[in-house]
């Protein structure tokens, strides 16, 4: 889940993972009969996405579909006959260590002297610990597998929430108090989790202790927008589904680069200031950070891009209106409950002073929120970054864009 305001989404919230499962020992050299029955294993054209291999031979390749990774730098892959090596690199910002998973095809023997928490693939279901890995597994065809969350209340998903209507979809807390005891019963092949780095804020320990199958999703870290989305591929690789995940994800980053190159030669670009006070902070985004890219390929003209990194700049009211009390749009306020320019300056009065406000251009990305304040752009927006920069296009630019609807954002009046 991924509610909380920017600066604390960007520094806690956020996602990690890592897997246990015993290794498994390589049985002894075959007898005569195996060795006969092993030659009349067939070498699979595809991924097996739903079953074990029965006649294990070690000559064949059993993922003839591979995938490679073009924009993300926190996980890589190594493909083996029977097993891929995937490294998560980069877990949460300012990670000292790293994870390694061994993904063994179901059927096959363990390999030895190789490093890394053994998981056998295709899992046959899964537990979710934030809702950004949730449009992949629809986009994947994979709902049917999930059978946990966290909690209830983030997500905006009609196919998800249709399976905890029905009690498909089991609530395991998260944190250090995530419910052990509930989780060991569910039994899942993979719970899927992200790690911050402070005790009270991860699960993955606590899950690893009680032996049960953790992986950590670091896909919050990535600073481009087309590197988290392809964090997809890193979801896909557990279900043997890797030639969805390119699939799909050359789709995502065919539509992303073409609405960029929209923007590419533009002279004209509108100064935008995004963020709000948040316990008597300004919070804006760093110049390196993955808002302020959104914000370039969109034509903005952002107006801390030359400061900071990836992180967040805490600023105070005043330094904020120094530099931006006359900006062209103000976006991504941080407040998914400012709907009215009542609600804006209800919070702070002296809102009223910003132009982008007195002109009708400040716009919120919480056109789709549920009742508990979960929020689509938040859920969505990750793995379809191309949404969410066709939307901003929109907003700054409406001629390059006549019939696109607004799907993430709305202006508040």
């Amino acid at each position: 889940m991924r509610r909380p305001p920017f600066h604390f989404l960007v520094t806690v919230l956020l996602v990690l993972s890592a897997c246990v499962a015993q290794p498994a020992t390589v049985s002894s050299p075959p007898d005569s009969a195996a060795a006969d029955s092993a030659a009349a294993a067939v070498s699979p054209v595809e991924n097996l996405h739903d079953s074990c291999v029965e006649l294990y031979d070690p000559a064949i390749d059993y993922f003839p579909q591979k995938l490679s990774v073009a924009y993300a730098s926190g996980f890589d892959v190594e493909y083996h006959n029977n097993y891929k090596v995937v490294t998560v690199t980069n877990p949460w910002q300012g990670a000292q260590e790293s994870f390694r998973y061994v993904l063994l095809q179901c059927g096959t023997p363990a390999p030895q002297d190789v490093e890394g928490e053994v998981i056998e693939v295709p899992v046959s279901n899964i537990i979710a610990m934030s809702t950004t890995y949730l449009p992949t597994l629809e986009d994947l065809g994979l709902i049917d597998r999930l059978i946990g969350l966290d909690s209830y209340m983030w997500t905006t998903n009609p196919a998800v929430r249709a399976r905890i209507e029905s009690g498909e979809i089991a609530e395991i807390g998260g944190g250090a108090a995530v419910n052990v005891e509930l989780t060991l019963d569910l039994d899942p092949a993979l719970v899927m989790t992200y790690g911050t780095g402070f005790s009270d804020f991860d699960t993955h320990p606590v899950l690893l202790e009680a032996g049960i199958p953790v992986a950590l999703n670091g896909d919050f870290v990535e600073q481009s927008p087309l590197g988290r989305a392809e964090w997809m591929k890193f979801i896909a690789m557990f279900f043997n589904r890797e030639a969805d995940a390119a699939a799909q994800f050359d789709i995502v980053a065919t539509e992303y680069n073409a609405v960029a190159e929209l923007t590419a030669t533009l002279t004209q670009r509108p100064s935008v200031l995004i963020g709000s006070v948040y316990n008597g902070t300004w919070y804006v985004s760093g110049g390196g950070s993955y808002m302020a890219k959104l914000l370039a390929d969109a034509g903005a003209a952002y107006l801390w891009s030359g400061e900071g990194d990836v992180g967040a700049l805490p600023l105070d009211f005043e330094s904020v209106y120094a530099v931006a009390a006359d900006a062209d749009f103000w976006l991504n306020p941080d407040n998914s409950f400012w709907f009215t320019v009542d609600n804006v300056l209800e919070s702070d009065p002296r809102y009223g002073d910003f132009a982008p406000l007195k002109q009708g251009q400040l716009f919120n990305n919480n056109a789709r929120v549920n009742e508990n304040g979960g929020n689509a752009y938040y859920e969505e927006g990750a793995a379809h970054p191309e949404k969410v920069l066709k939307d901003l296009v929109k907003i700054l630019h409406p001629h390059l864009l006549p019939d696109h609807e607004l799907r993430f954002y709305q202006q508040v009046q």
